[in-house]
């Protein structure tokens, strides 16, 4: 087991591996991170006693580390609430009641069934970055296992879907707007099921031909990534095979949603960001859209055609939804904010990320039309691709700023490039020989030794030119494996 638990830091969780060899978070570190939890609530000022609730996704090892955080939280004087299997949109939901102070959510996100983490949630939102590094610093005391636990059961789940229903019916000024709709979901054996049931059904449509309802943190199917092309292409086929009019895909906590259309098509990344900035227009004007810093080109055009304004920021859920928080307090319009990964968060839903709330928002916004047609003006690349470079020198983030800064320097130095302002790495927008133009982005992994690198044209063969652009560039640089930009820009037309 770990003696530095901050090596368990993720970005604003704690995450491990929970199953199998080489475990780095068990049932004490769940423990010492819940009473590390309480002290930090107990900082903060809302009493010796917080009234913390607590749920899970499915994952094997969910119910061990539960146990972990009710003794964690028990010992160190809070009253517990026991959400059982949950997302978690619905545990933050669940501190706006006035019996609930604080949550923890034992969930990993779309990471293998072997891993697990625990996000520590306050009415304010998910832990900062700080606050999270504060509480797994804390974790070197030893918490006592105490000899009872008291803890309530809380069927939130049902209450947290019933918003949702009430949501769209007020949205829509109709009791079953999707009367006559075949909707499938793909919940990816993750805590998204209750959707089909508590959530589409009462509305009027018919979900038969969903799949992957059942909890089951094996996750069989598929991993549930609505980033992954396995996950869309199995939920593709569910929807073609039951003829449905839309189909949903959740990550395994539902804080992540996509959609396919009625041919199959995913409507994620770029497209979901484009249909939920047209969903966001229909209700009035649509301010300035937050996104990540590997959005399309297309995407800034379509977003202005609608009367918008994208700011493209550094990749990670948090960085998108804090800036646009940022932006609001500042007095900028910016009720949306979304990552390609599919986070989604808007002003008037607590800047919560929500995929089930982002599905209803989309639902409320289709008036009988299709996805598709919503984003009719969505002009999309010719060719793209994201290349992932192994840094491998031990001071690996000077080697990633050596190739960023190389990529800067040829911008100054190449007619046909210009620089475009981003808040992450750097990017040249290249102009391609038959007019039209392309994009290279270089930046740093937010956690890994890696320099992701992508590549976005709008006419056949750019992807080609780009690589063999980049290659001259990044030759110079040292360290590097060009292999699959070297096989990118010899590649046959």
């Amino acid at each position: 087991m770990l003696s530095d638990y901050t090596r368990l830091i993720s970005g604003s969780d704690l995450r491990g591996v929970s199953l199998g060899p080489d475990v780095t978070l068990d049932r004490e570190a769940a423990r010492r991170a819940a009473a590390a939890f309480v002290r930090l609530l107990q900082g903060e000022g809302l009493g010796t006693a917080p009234r913390v609730a607590v749920g899970r996704d499915p994952r094997l090892s969910g119910p061990e580390l539960m146990q972990g955080v009710f003794e964690g939280l028990c010992a160190s004087g809070a009253s517990c609430l026991d959400l059982g299997l949950c997302t978690t949109p619905a545990m933050f939901m669940a501190t706006l009641r006035p019996d609930v102070d604080a949550a923890v959510m034992v969930t990993a996100s779309h990471l293998p069934g072997n891993r697990n983490g625990l996000k520590f949630i306050t009415r304010q939102g998910g832990l900062e970055a700080a606050q999270i590094a504060a509480l797994a610093a804390d974790m070197d005391r030893a918490v006592e296992v105490p000899s009872g636990l008291q803890v309530q059961p809380l069927d939130f789940l049902p209450e947290y879907a019933a918003g949702l229903v009430d949501y769209i019916r007020r949205a829509t000024g109709r009791q079953r707007p999707l009367e006559g709709q075949r909707i499938v979901v793909d919940a990816g054996n993750g805590s998204g099921g209750f959707f089909a049931g508590l959530v589409l059904e009462p509305l009027g449509a018919q979900t038969a031909g969903s799949v992957n309802l059942e909890p089951d943190g094996r996750f069989p199917s598929h991993v549930p990534n609505p980033e992954e092309p396995e996950a869309m292409a199995y939920a593709a086929k569910a929807v073609l095979r039951a003829k449905a009019d839309l189909g949903i895909v959740f990550d395994a906590d539902c804080d992540r949603a996509a959609l396919v259309d009625d041919r199959g098509g995913a409507i994620n990344r770029n497209r979901l960001i484009a249909l939920l900035a047209a969903a966001q227009a229909a209700r009035g004007p649509l301010g300035t859209v937050v996104t990540d810093s590997v959005t399309s080109l297309g995407l800034t055009r379509f977003i202005r055609s609608l009367g918008g304004e994208q700011l493209r920021f550094r990749r990670g859920y948090k960085n998108v939804i804090d800036k646009a928080k940022e932006l609001n307090a500042a007095g900028v319009d910016c009720p949306l904010a979304v990552e390609t990964s599919g986070h989604c968060a808007f002003r008037d839903n607590h800047f919560l990320d929500d995929g089930a709330y982002m599905v209803c928002r989309v639902l409320a916004s289709l008036n009988g039309a299709k996805p598709m047609e919503l984003i009719a003006g969505l002009e999309e690349p010719a060719e793209e691709a994201e290349l992932r470079f192994a840094l491998g020198e031990e001071d690996f983030r000077a080697q990633g700023r050596r190739a960023i800064d190389a990529l800067r320097q040829a911008i100054g130095r190449r007619r046909d490039w210009s620089p475009s302002e981003d808040y992450e790495g750097v990017r040249a927008l290249v102009a391609l020989p038959g007019g039209s133009q392309g994009y290279i982005l270089a930046r740093l992994s937010v956690h890994d030794p890696v320099l992701p690198v992508n590549l976005e044209a709008y006419e056949p063969g750019g992807l080609r030119l780009l690589a063999a652009q980049l290659e001259q560039v990044l030759a110079g640089v040292g360290g590097l494996d060009l292999a699959p930009l070297n096989a990118l820009a010899r590649q046959e037309g």
